[in-house]
């Protein structure tokens, strides 16, 4: 018997990276994974994937930016395992880099869309459920950029400050109603996402460990197993007395 057994978790944006890792660990731990991601093949590797190593897993596609698409997700959801426990609002993106006056328009809507916007629906939706089923987890992923500025990156950096603003308030909103809602703040993770930055950043001179191992104290990134490790564990009873927290994960950037 797992720690999570018997236990649903939603976890978005679950397709690749830090979101596959979470659901991994959760389904080794007992729980029916609802894999959420706007892009249905890497969902759909995810499942499959937890299929093989014999725990349970479903898919449901969802655009996190569209309400009517949350409202459906958390109801599949119920539907499927008539509960939800544990929700991790992973789902996000970078964007493009470029100075704050020089950043158009539509990437900022896009990343306030998807990463602020997104994580408000999402949290929304399985609020009002957790609120009827008597309590639930919530786990937010931030960043290390919702807690410091990074030049070049100034929308995605509002949003990860945003998602902060709103773990707090949920907390102190809900938790005396069982509802414990933290946020984790990654660091450099050997991510797509990562990968991606520092294509922009060097123009494809460097890999994102090149650019990033010597920036973080530990003297390298992080690995996405090593932040759903934090996840799954703040989701768990053994984090009873957590809420409200925000937790870098991040190899001891944020510590400079």
């Amino acid at each position: 018997m797992g720690l999570f057994s018997g236990k649903t978790a939603l976890v978005t944006g679950s397709g690749a990276g830090i979101g596959r890792a979470t659901a991994l660990k959760f389904a080794a731990d007992g729980a029916n994974v609802v894999v959420s991601d706007i892009h249905v093949d890497g969902g759909e590797e995810t499942v499959s994937m937890i299929h093989q190593a014999g725990g349970s897993a479903m898919f449901q596609r969802a655009d996190v930016s569209k309400a009517a698409d949350v409202a459906a997700l958390v109801a599949g959801v119920v539907d499927q395992y008539g509960r939800l426990d544990c929700a991790v609002n992973n789902a996000g993106i970078e964007g493009t880099i470029a100075p704050f006056a020089d950043q158009a328009e539509a990437n900022y809507d896009a990343i306030m869309g998807i990463n602020a916007k997104g994580t408000y629906l999402c949290m929304q939706a399985e609020i009002r459920h957790m609120l009827a089923a008597g309590g639930g987890t919530i786990v937010n992923l931030a960043s290390i950029a919702g807690l410091i500025g990074f030049p070049g990156l100034s929308p995605y950096v509002a949003s990860k400050h945003a998602v902060i603003g709103m773990t707090k308030n949920a907390a102190l909103e809900y938790g005396k109603s069982g509802i414990r809602a933290n946020a984790v703040c990654p660091g450099g993770i050997d991510t797509r996402m990562l990968d991606s930055l520092a294509d922009q950043a060097t123009s494809g001179a460097q890999s994102s460990a090149q650019m990033m191992d010597p920036l973080h104290p530990l003297g390298r990134i992080g690995t996405p197993q090593e932040v759903a490790n934090l996840i799954v564990w703040l989701s768990s009873p053994e984090a009873s007395f957590m809420l409200g927290a925000i937790i870098p994960v991040d190899g001891g950037y944020v510590a400079q």
